[in-house]
């Protein structure tokens, strides 16, 4: 249906697209791939997978913004729907996390004999929490003081200071994977050494990758924000992406107290 066409309800009747499909295809190419990779076999079709993947994630949302332009296509209830939506794509990773913090206090409090009935393991130097982790936490604190003041400033129309303080959480998201990358230089342990390394790189780990998607999610409401695409009554994707930077906020805070500071013993090395 054509957005000239009257309709007599408030939503809004995408016209056919193929990146549906063609994402599914995707999906489909990275897992053979992942599999082929994992066997040794050839890592291209796994590369090639992602890489096509990622397009197809660009250009899908560009269509999106797109329709977000377009004047009477984003209704009330269209938002409603969109916003529900990004809450329950937020619920599935708050399991994809509680499935790392399973595994990390299973671990924890049942110590076995390849940990040598101890946690943290035998063997294992674990990071100070009041050093660089301590550090990235009051980063993502800051920034979450940041993009909440971003989302009041663009509630009551002013767009620079808007724009300012998307700018400063950015920046801090940023910060926070340049400092995350310097203390995993520093790490006593790799991944393959046991199950205390395994769980924290990957809750560690998949966190900084969440950071980084988060950052590229601020980004890009940065330049729709200087480009006027949000107004005080319509700005759902400014409002997905820091309900997305809060999440990514509070999963640290979780990651700090239990594996960081619950889970460090000091090092006595006399």
């Amino acid at each position: 249906m054509k957005e000239s066409e009257p309709k007599g309800h408030p939503f809004h009747l995408v016209d056919p697209s193929p990146w549906p499909i063609m994402a599914a295809l995707s999906v489909l190419i990275l897992a053979i791939g992942g599999v082929l990779w994992m066997h040794h076999i050839d890592k291209i079709l796994f590369c090639s997978g992602l890489v096509f993947l990622l397009l197809i994630f660009f250009v899908w949302w560009r269509d999106v913004v797109k329709e977000s332009n377009t004047a009477g296509v984003h209704t009330k209830p269209v938002q409603t729907g969109l916003k529900i939506g990004m809450g329950l794509f937020i619920a599935s990773e708050v399991m994809f996390f509680v499935a790392f913090f399973w595994g990390y206090f299973h671990a924890a409090l049942s110590p076995t004999e390849a940990t040598g009935f101890m946690w943290p393991p035998k063997n294992i130097i674990p990071f100070d929490p009041f050093h660089l982790p301590y550090l990235n936490t009051l980063i993502l604190l800051l920034s979450g003081t940041t993009i909440t003041w971003a989302h009041h400033e663009l509630l009551e129309g002013n767009t620079k200071d808007t724009v300012k303080a998307l700018g400063f959480t950015i920046l801090l998201g940023l910060t926070f994977t340049l400092v995350q990358a310097i203390e995993y230089s520093h790490a006593s342990f790799a991944f393959k050494d046991g199950i205390y390394p395994s769980t924290f790189f990957m809750a560690t780990g998949f966190h900084g990758f969440h950071v980084i998607v988060g950052t590229l999610f601020l980004i890009v409401s940065w330049f729709r924000t200087r480009r006027g695409e949000f107004t005080t009554a319509q700005h759902v994707g400014f409002e997905a992406a820091a309900w997305y930077w809060h999440f990514v906020d509070v999963v640290w805070l979780f990651l700090f107290v239990s594996i960081y500071w619950w889970g460090y013993k000091p090092v006595d090395f006399s």
